[in-house]
């Protein structure tokens, strides 16, 4: 059965298929798929830009268990408010400027969240936090995000996470984490003759930053630098020092309970922005 695109009115099956029409989707039918960890390490080697890295990202199958927990979300499970949509159900590619000298850091898409919409951080409330305070400090060209398609681009800023595909309870394993990283090792590769700032929202993303910062050769501070928010430290790399920030992330855990606010988010944007 095919679903109407929220935005463009074409129909579409759930999971997407690639090269079918769905904005926004940098793969076709003939991108390599990368089925083991091993072929997520060959192709993520093989990538020699952004957007082919992101169509690779994009039909990545190497992880069963999220494999089958995303497209059973975009099958059966989806929520009941987004029932008459099409889902996504592939991983999130990074998202953004693919120029940015900025580079923002998550840590996995949201079940109906991104693997609806197929776009990182889009449609739903953490997306409403984080490309609010974007809009706000001149990144993005609107604060809402709901829909690929709807007409909201960054600039001088990308998005990308150490995990593409929704997991389940939010908890990727370890094992899942590890395959994943070599798409975010050749995410910094190919950026840092241009990056300056990387901004991580959460422990486990600057966790999943820093070691795979070292694992590409990158001089990390010792001790390790502590997460916290507002936490700073300087990544010393062979095109030049990149500048580490910290912010909390924004779950609703955090954004509900006032543990984040829209100043402290606020403050942290304008501080990428200065160092940037």
């Amino acid at each position: 059965m095919s679903d109407p695109h929220p935005v463009t009115g074409q129909s579409f099956e759930s999971p997407v298929e690639p090269g079918t029409g769905w904005p926004g989707d940098p793969a076709t039918a003939q991108t390599p798929v990368a089925k083991t960890p091993a072929g997520v390490r060959r192709l993520a080697r093989s990538a020699g830009s952004i957007a082919e890295l992101d169509a690779l990202v994009s039909v990545c199958r190497a992880c069963p268990r999220l494999v089958a927990w995303r497209e059973e979300i975009a099958t059966t499970g989806r929520r009941r408010s987004f029932a008459a949509e099409p889902y996504w159900g592939r991983p999130a590619a990074s998202f953004g400027d693919p120029d940015a000298t900025r580079l923002i850091v998550g840590l996995a898409p949201a079940a109906n969240g991104a693997n609806r919409t197929g776009r990182m951080f889009t449609g739903d409330r953490s997306g409403d936090w984080i490309f609010g305070a974007l809009h706000r400090g001149g990144f993005a060209t609107q604060s809402s995000s709901v829909a690929a398609g709807d007409g909201l681009q960054l600039h001088g800023i990308r998005m990308t996470a150490p995990v593409h595909c929704a997991p389940p309870a939010n908890k990727p394993t370890t094992g899942e984490k590890s395959t994943c990283r070599p798409w975010l090792e050749k995410e910094l590769q190919l950026s840092a003759d241009r990056l300056r700032v990387i901004l991580v929202l959460g422990g486990i993303g600057w966790d999943a930053t820093i070691s795979t910062a070292r694992a590409i050769g990158w001089e990390v501070p010792r001790p390790k630098p502590k997460f916290g928010h507002g936490a700073r430290a300087t990544l010393s790399t062979p095109s030049g020092p990149i500048e580490l920030v910290g912010c909390y992330h924004v779950s609703q855990q955090n954004t509900f309970t006032g543990r984040l606010t829209e100043a402290m988010l606020d403050d942290v944007i304008a501080t990428v922005r200065e160092l940037g």
